[in-house]
């Protein structure tokens, strides 16, 4: 009797500091949700408010009472927000079929194909990811202005078609497949293109999925490089439009139809990623185990 007695209060203790422990974890991550998500909530409040609301707030207030979407006609109608749209739109699915072709070419011969000096060649290609950024963007800018590719759709995409680490991340889930599948399908005489369309792009497809939506994510935010390639407004993409409304348009004094604008620009990527972001994660954890 009296060891049922311990277990049972031995249980309430455990329950007890579990549930606290709970409660705990849960405020903290409702705490650090509301800050993250706070940034979001005051774009969208601001949309919303009318310019002469927006003026006459010398508090800021966390709530309207009058919500207005004019500030989204005005998006469109005072600035070329359409135009901004489609050029990134169109930068998003060249660079990004590009890069995958790239990336799933490079990625195979690294993963299947012998060559000599394969192992070297993939080290010194591991080793550009050290690279700071900036010093490719000075290189890949002197080689497009020598081109005469500045403000072209070309000269935008040219530098974005490929990358190390998504070259690294297709490779590695590639050694995952079994290599006695490619070694049969060569004795059965099928090319290592057909190997690589019917056996391995639809096993990694998952990897493949989550690299197509982080190289959209990325193209859609580009901004350094459109910004320094191009100073013709026929082809500036959202990043450096956004900049364009800012600085030249009414940006500075009507802020309520700026937070409209960056509305519009945003809300295709949130919407992108809540619905692939189990994708996102299963691809990238799949892609970087081995075994």
């Amino acid at each position: 009797m009296d060891n049922e007695l311990d277990y049972e209060l031995i249980n309430k203790k455990l329950k007890r500091k579990r549930l606290v422990k709970n409660i705990v974890v849960y405020t903290l991550l409702g705490l650090w949700g509301i800050i993250v998500l706070f940034p979001f909530y005051w774009m969208i409040l601001t949309s919303v408010k009318s310019y002469s609301t927006y003026n006459s707030e010398y508090v800021p207030s966390f709530f309207t009472l009058s919500p207005t979407l004019q500030n989204y006609s005005d998006a469109f109608t005072t600035v070329n927000l359409g135009s901004y749209l489609l050029n990134t739109l169109i930068f998003t699915v060249i660079t990004t079929a590009l890069m995958l072709l790239v990336i799933t070419l490079a990625a195979f011969a690294f993963a299947r194909m012998n060559f000599k000096g394969k192992n070297i060649l993939f080290t010194l290609f591991l080793a550009l990811m050290m690279i700071p950024n900036e010093l490719v963007i000075i290189t890949n800018f002197t080689t497009i202005t020598n081109l005469s590719l500045r403000n072209t759709f070309l000269g935008l995409i040219l530098p974005s078609v490929t990358s190390v680490f998504y070259i690294y991340l297709l490779k590695e889930n590639f050694e995952e497949v079994p290599n006695d599948l490619y070694l049969a399908a060569k004795i059965d005489g099928t090319s290592d293109l057909r190997y690589l369309r019917k056996v391995l792009v639809p096993i990694c497809r998952p990897t493949m999925v989550t690299i197509i939506i982080l190289k959209v994510i990325e193209c859609w935010n580009s901004y350094v490089w459109p910004r320094l390639i191009t100073d013709n407004e026929k082809y500036y993409l959202v990043s450096n439009g956004i900049q364009e409304i800012r600085e030249n348009g009414f940006g500075r004094e009507n802020i309520p139809a700026m937070m409209a604008a960056v509305v519009v620009i945003s809300l295709p990527l949130i919407v992108l990623f809540l619905i692939f972001r189990k994708k996102i994660m299963e691809g990238v954890a799949r892609g970087g185990t081995k075994g």
